[in-house]
């Protein structure tokens, strides 16, 4: 089913209700949005020659035509690449050139990079800039029903962020989306036509993700004025819109919780937060249970399995009496109700409870494959199991814990370490902001532990013996970490991961330490 679908049968049922608001103002009515969806499809179409299955770019930061831009590829039956606003020009061009794209809609702000791109890019026809008047021409054409698209059709090039190296194109089909919404509603949350959605983290990844089943559903799309994450606006619209949720990485929901605005506002009429995209440690959840209470929700995907392979849901966060609870607030949650789920060894066998190996999951959210890498398609695809990189493993229960990514283990003397639990183990101290463990040659153990520690604002790092001790009081002796690097900041990417890639080539370009401890 073609997503362009939704927005049309609630511009018919509910033409005057609010659909897009840009902070506290109504951008459009349900029936203003299906009207420019539909020109802007045709548009597409008719003055670009655009057929079904062209690619159609969106580089632009979060503001209401990101979302009539998105719904109008859809509508002409074309393919989305949502591309993040914060990449470097030359990021834009290989991702433009990769997919083939033919226009890309944009911002005034980035306008100048893409624009510089035309007869650089070779299938770049066009560069569009919304609001502006050729989009407003665009979004006025005459209007038509929305292209047929069959289950197997892409819809969506999901870039992935490129943390090792060249991003590949997540293939997104329309059946992928569908499912992925549905898979919402059955293990996430309801949604009604009374709810809420606010885009503060990026369209072009999770936060576009997880509009869908609110577009569906008739929800309202809120995205702030300011652009960004401020405290006071966020406060302010949690008290003008009803039912809001919104997605947010967990260095989000850790600076919201410090937030009084938001946390004031939050105990009467925030819905949900939904997090994951990165390691939540066990403090900063107690924190955001603390300041939120029982309205967050875990949801652990992957660009090739949007939103949708394991959940950790409100009713768990909520468990305090459970005896294992915070065992629980440190695993990701159960297999999603349109997935299965194991956890396997180096040659795909099925592991029992409790050991760990590379998760792998299957179903009709799973993407159709890498954008014109059959190489990369066939490898991750193999068996046909999404094989997720991921470390991990099942408790009794069908709880799954991740470890880490497989390629972040770390083998010391023989034995198998996996730097979150390191990690985990270093939060505990208070005066450690964040931390990211990474191995590096070592001629006795074959690799050693190493942690860059982040200290905590204006305040001096820890000393080397108290973190010593922190990681003794919660790990074994042998995971402690063999050196300590204190940093202003961490390396990350534009959606707050952590670049360990980056660590790991430093203490590698540095050679094996012969010190012993």
């Amino acid at each position: 089913m073609n997503p362009a679908v939704w927005v049309e049968r609630h511009g018919r049922r509910r033409p005057e209700d609010p659909a897009l608001a840009e902070g506290e103002r109504v951008h459009a009515t349900w029936g203003a949005w299906a009207a420019r969806t539909a020109g802007a499809g045709t548009g597409l179409r008719e003055q670009f020659g655009l057929t079904p299955g062209d690619r159609v770019a969106i580089v632009m930061r979060n503001r209401p035509e990101y979302l009539e831009a998105l719904f109008a590829i859809w509508h002409a039956g074309l393919v989305a690449v949502p591309v993040n606003a914060r990449l470097h020009r030359d990021e834009f061009a290989y991702i433009l050139e990769h997919s083939a794209s033919s226009v890309v809609i944009t911002d005034e702000d980035h306008a100048p990079d893409l624009e510089s791109l035309l007869g650089t890019v070779a299938s770049l026809r066009a560069v569009v800039v919304a609001p502006g008047e050729r989009w407003t021409r665009l979004a006025s054409s005459p209007t038509a029903p929305p292209v047929d698209m069959r289950p197997e059709d892409p819809a969506w090039l999901f870039y992935t962020s490129g943390t090792t190296g060249r991003p590949k194109g997540a293939t997104l089909t329309a059946r992928n989306l569908l499912m992925a919404s549905l898979s919402y509603f059955a293990d996430i949350d309801p949604v009604s036509p009374q709810d809420s959605i606010l885009h503060a983290a990026p369209l072009s990844h999770g936060s576009g993700l997880y509009g869908l089943p609110h577009v569906a559903r008739g929800a309202v799309s809120v995205v702030p004025a300011s652009g960004g994450v401020d405290g006071d606006e966020i406060g302010a619209l949690l008290r003008h819109w009803p039912g809001m949720s919104f997605f947010a990485a967990p260095t989000m929901v850790k600076r919201l919780v410090g937030d009084p605005a938001v946390v004031a506002a939050a105990a009467s009429r925030l819905k949900t937060i939904i997090y994951g995209g990165a390691p939540m440690y066990l403090a900063d959840l107690e924190d955001a249970l603390t300041a939120f209470g029982p309205r967050l929700t875990q949801i652990y995907g992957q660009g090739e399995s949007p939103m949708t392979i394991t959940a950790l849901s409100k009713a768990d966060h909520a468990d305090r009496n459970h005896p294992r609870w915070r065992d629980r607030l440190q695993s990701v949650g159960t297999p999603r109700t349109d997935v299965e789920v194991r956890v396997v060894d180096g040659e795909d066998h099925v592991l029992p409870v409790g050991e760990v190996g590379e998760v792998l999951v299957r179903g009709d959210v799973v993407m159709a494959g890498y954008w014109n890498d059959a190489k990369a398609t066939a490898d991750v695809l193999r068996g046909g199991w999404l094989h997720t990189g991921d470390v991990g493993s099942f408790d009794a229960d069908g709880y799954l814990t991740l470890r880490d990514r497989s390629k972040d283990l770390i083998i010391s003397g023989g034995m198998n370490i996996y730097p979150r639990e390191v990690e985990e183990a270093l939060m505990r101290h208070p005066g450690v902001r964040a931390a990211a463990v990474v191995g590096r040659p070592d001629p006795r153990w074959g690799e050693s532990v190493i942690a860059f520690v982040e200290a905590m604002d204006g305040a001096a790092p820890p000393s080397v013996e108290e973190l010593d001790q922190t990681c003794l009081e919660h790990i074994a002796r042998y995971k402690r970490p063999k050196d300590y690097r204190f940093v202003g900041s961490l390396p990350t990417n534009n959606y707050g991961k952590i670049l360990k890639r980056e660590l790991r080539q430093q203490v590698r370009s540095e050679g094996e330490d012969p010190r012993p401890r």
